[in-house]
C-alpha cells in the first residue's frame, strides 16, 4: 500500500471543480497522504506537454494521480501516458450525456463556472441580507427570507445561514433564543407569521458546552446544567409552534445546509440556460 502520493489536478478553466470531484474521491483513503497540486488553465498541446513535463520531474516516477477534467480530446490526449496514472474525470460522461440528451454538448472549457458567474448578483444580495439579519435584527423584513433559523446561543445559526447564502444564494434570517423566549415560550409576530420557513438548530448538552466553554469558561452560560435546559426548552417551544429541527452534533456544514433545505422545501434548483 502507498503511504503517500503526488497528486494533481489538471483542467482546462481554474481547477477549482477536478480538486472538489478528486478530493470526493480520495477521502475515502485516510491511511494514505497525499501532496497535491492544481494545473489550471492548460488550453493548449504545449500547455499540456509543460504540464506533464512538470509533473513527471516532480515524482520522480512514482505514478502520481493525474485528475483531468479538460475538454479537448488532443490536449488531455497528451496525459495518457504509462508514467502517470490518469484520471479522466468527465470520461464518457459527455458521450453518453449527448446521445441521452439528444444534443450535443457545449465542450467549452469553465462552463460551469460561468453558469455559476450568472448567479453572482442574486448571491451576493443573499449575503447582504444575510449579514444584515444576523443574531435576530430587523426581524419586521421577514417577509423577504428564504429561510429563517432558530436556535439557542453557539447553536450554529450564523455559520449555517452565511452557508446557505455563499452557496446557495439564499436569503438567509436567524433568530437567537434567549432567556426571555425560552422561558415564555412565545415567539416574535415576524416568526409566526413566516413559520413556513423557519427551521430550528438543536445539538447536544455536551457539544454545546464545550463551544461556549471555549469562549466563558466556568460560566453558569457554558455549564452543563444551562445548556441542558435551554436545549430542552428550545425544542419544546419547536414543537409547540410545529418547527421542524436539524440537530447538527456530528454533521458538516454542508450536511445541515442541506438539510434545512429540505425541510423548507428547497430541496431542486433549475439551471438557468447560458
Amino acid at each position: 500500500m502507498w503511504r503517500v502520493k503526488d497528486v494533481y489536478y489538471v483542467s482546462d478553466s481554474a481547477a477549482i471543480l477536478t480538486e472538489e470531484l478528486g478530493r470526493s474521491l480520495l477521502c475515502q483513503f485516510h491511511e494514505i497522504g497525499f501532496n497535491e497540486e492544481k494545473i489550471p488553465f492548460i488550453r493548449t498541446v504545449k500547455d499540456a506537454r509543460k504540464a506533464l513535463d512538470h509533473i513527471i520531474e516532480q515524482s520522480g516516477g512514482m505514478l502520481p494521480l493525474v485528475f483531468c477534467t479538460i475538454m479537448d480530446d488532443t490536449v488531455r490526449e497528451v496525459f495518457h501516458v504509462p508514467e502517470v496514472e490518469f484520471f479522466d474525470i468527465y470520461g464518457g460522461f459527455l458521450d453518453k450525456l449527448e446521445r441521452c440528451l439528444e444534443t450535443k454538448a457545449l465542450r467549452e472549457p469553465g462552463a460551469y463556472r460561468q453558469i455559476d458567474d450568472q448567479d453572482m448578483g442574486r448571491r451576493v444580495e443573499a449575503i447582504h441580507y444575510t449579514l444584515a439579519h444576523d443574531d435576530g435584527t430587523r426581524t419586521r423584513e421577514y417577509d423577504d427570507a428564504d429561510i429563517i433559523l432558530l436556535g439557542v446561543s453557539r447553536s450554529g445559526k450564523t455559520p449555517v445561514s452565511v452557508y446557505l447564502a455563499t452557496h446557495m444564494g439564499l436569503k438567509v434570517a436567524n433568530f437567537p433564543l434567549t432567556e426571555e423566549h425560552l422561558s415564555s415560550y412565545q415567539l416574535p409576530e415576524d416568526v409566526i407569521r413566516n413559520r413556513k420557513k423557519v427551521v430550528g438548530l438543536s445539538t447536544s448538552p455536551q457539544l454545546l458546552h464545550r463551544v461556549r466553554e471555549k469562549r466563558y469558561s466556568g460560566s453558569r452560560y457554558a455549564s452543563i446544567a444551562t445548556c441542558s435546559r435551554e436545549l430542552q426548552q428550545a425544542e419544546q417551544m419547536y414543537q409547540r409552534y410545529g418547527i421542524p429541527v436539524v440537530h447538527t452534533d456530528g454533521k458538516s456544514i454542508e450536511e445541515i445546509s442541506v438539510q434545512v433545505t429540505q425541510l423548507v422545501g428547497i430541496s431542486r434548483k433549475k439551471w438557468r440556460r447560458i
